[in-house]
């Protein structure tokens, strides 16, 4: 009987221990965290960053930036961080590299002994003289193609490189009835290698039934790849040299003859000998 009466005192004693620890632990707990929303409510007090209508809908602030309204429009002032929303802007003026001044400035760090900076100079060099290249092809474009007028605004010289890696030049021509010619000239290893592939495994290839949707041309004695489709129109490549292609995209072209023509009225051999391919 004395040992059931000692299990039993045992283990009241056990459990009132559990429940004062766990009654600790909630106070403590309580505690910490009273004192860190203090801390917190002390702090942007100080900083002016804290929220001066705690009542207000949790949904309201959703869609609020810092320091601004409602609507998300920045602000100055108090609660504010003094950030502005931007609306609007000139952008970036498109400045080619200066040729001459990017050789001298190679010239001058080679015989510094800074070699690096000697290859940058150069290498912006060599991009100035490809965007000079660039803008005097798309000058020697016509005006306009098969009654279509050019879109001087879309007209485009890029480089990713240099040495003629990654040079592309395009204009496009608009006319009616969302007519339109694209024209691109591009130094695109990818291209180039799928126009190679082509001529050399299954450019031979032709259909006598139904639709052709590409085969082989010549424009203005080139080789060339046509292709067709419902959803884009037109399409011609014609490899020029080693490393360039000429690529025209026609849209509602009424025919294979009308979008040959059209490619016909570009001087490849012209745009050939400024890029300087063999």
């Amino acid at each position: 009987m004395k040992s059931y009466v000692s299990v039993l005192v045992g283990a009241a004693l056990f459990i009132a221990a559990s429940t004062n620890a766990q009654l600790l632990n909630r106070l403590k707990q309580k505690a910490e965290n009273k004192l860190e929303n203090k801390l917190e409510n002390a702090l942007d007090k100080k900083l002016g960053t804290g929220n001066n209508n705690q009542n207000q809908n949790p949904n309201q602030n959703q869609n609020q930036i810092p320091g601004g309204d409602n609507n998300g429009n920045g602000q100055n002032g108090p609660g504010g961080n003094g950030n502005r929303s931007n609306k609007g802007g000139g952008g970036l003026i498109s400045t080619p590299p200066d040729v001459n001044q990017n050789l001298k400035d190679a010239d001058d760090a080679y015989k510094k002994g800074t070699f690096g900076e000697a290859r940058y100079s150069i290498q912006q060099a060599m991009l100035g003289v490809e965007l000079e290249i660039g803008n005097q092809i798309l000058k020697s474009l016509p005006e306009s193609i098969a009654g279509l007028k050019k879109d001087a605004g879309s007209d485009q010289v890029t480089s990713a490189g240099y040495g003629w890696a990654g040079l592309t030049i395009q204009r496009r021509y608009d006319g009616k009835d969302d007519k339109q010619l694209t024209t691109t000239i591009a130094n695109n290893s990818a291209w180039m290698s799928a126009i190679n592939m082509y001529f050399s495994a299954g450019g031979y290839a032709q259909q006598t039934n139904g639709q052709q949707n590409w085969k082989q041309i010549k424009i203005k004695g080139y080789r060339a790849i046509i292709e067709y489709s419902d959803g884009s129109g037109y399409k011609i490549s014609v490899p020029i040299g080693q490393s360039s292609l000429l690529v025209y995209d026609g849209v509602n072209f009424s025919s294979e003859a009308e979008i040959t023509a059209a490619a016909n009225e570009i001087d490849i051999d012209g745009i050939k000998k400024m890029l300087g391919e063999q």
